[in-house]
């Protein structure tokens, strides 16, 4: 199912934002992009995503940049200043006289003499796994209502197909009659001049022909199953992919048995609306 969503918060002087993409997959596959400051969150938000996606490619990008009040932030280190001035106060002692040129600026410009506050770790870590949360929740919002319209669309092709199956079914008494008619005639046929063997193969193949009622009751069960599942609030995406593998297994019988031209049709007909369903279940979670 395809959807996308993002995510921004500034925590610590740092922006960052998530960015989910979905598309079709028959299983979960997710792939993470994340700075290398963030690679120890890889683990965590994997099991985030999996916790709420289960069928999908999802990729799933992290982005940090300084906000401006964070390039802002400096701080003394006050410890190696005061190390520093006590030095210049004994090379001074030393020679007797003060250094020329030694100023605060020259002091701050000693490696280490100003340094960034550091990010607390473990605040940084939740607040970006807090902000995958919220992005999650968009996409399962945008996928959900996908999931409605493909849904009523599946409900559509369903409603159709039990139109096919009802008219083949009111159709059967007046296709027995016929086939009835064609075994009366082949008796007759047979009488004057006889031919066991063969009697028997027609009568069988004719048999085999005329028994089509129970793959109409097994295309309607498998039908309101359809129904049924998709009104179900767990994923269902391969409970469904199995059933249109049983729909389209009884069309094909249907077909083959098929002893009138519009059983025929019928069965092409469920066939194509099937193929129609079939290319949407795949965006189905």
């Amino acid at each position: 199912m395809t959807a996308f969503a993002g995510a921004e918060r500034e925590v610590q002087g740092w922006r960052f934002a998530w960015e989910l993409r979905s598309v079709n997959h028959r299983y979960l596959d997710v792939a993470l992009r994340l700075p290398d400051a963030l690679r120890f969150l890889e683990p965590e938000a994997r099991n985030r995503i999996a916790g709420r996606i289960k069928r999908g490619r999802v990729d799933a990008t992290l982005s940090w940049k300084k906000t401006e009040q964070g390039e802002a932030a400096i701080h003394v280190n006050r410890a190696l200043v005061a190390q520093l001035l006590a030095a210049a106060r004994e090379v001074e002692a030393l020679g007797g006289a003060a250094l020329a040129g030694f100023n605060a600026f020259e002091v701050l410009k000693w490696p280490g003499a100003l340094h960034e506050p550091e990010a607390d770790r473990e605040a940084l870590a939740a607040a970006v796994l807090d902000l995958l949360a919220e992005a999650l929740d968009k996409m399962v919002a945008g996928r959900g209502a996908e999931g409605r319209l493909l849904a009523g669309f599946i409900e559509e092709r369903c409603l159709k197909m039990k139109e096919q199956v009802g008219a083949a079914r009111v159709r059967l008494p007046e296709v027995l009659q016929a086939m009835r008619q064609k075994v009366v005639a082949r008796l007759q046929e047979v009488a004057a001049n006889p031919d066991a063997d063969r009697l028997e193969q027609e009568l069988v193949y004719l048999a085999q022909k005329l028994d089509v009622a129970e793959e109409l009751d097994r295309l309607g069960a498998h039908i309101d199953e359809v129904l049924r599942t998709l009104k179900q609030k767990e994923p269902v995406g391969r409970r469904l992919d199995f059933l249109l593998q049983e729909l389209n297994r009884e069309a094909n019988t249907l077909g083959s048995k098929s002893a009138d031209a519009e059983t025929t049709r019928a069965s092409v007909e469920m066939k194509v609306l099937i193929e129609q369903m079939r290319e949407q279940i795949q965006n189905i979670e």
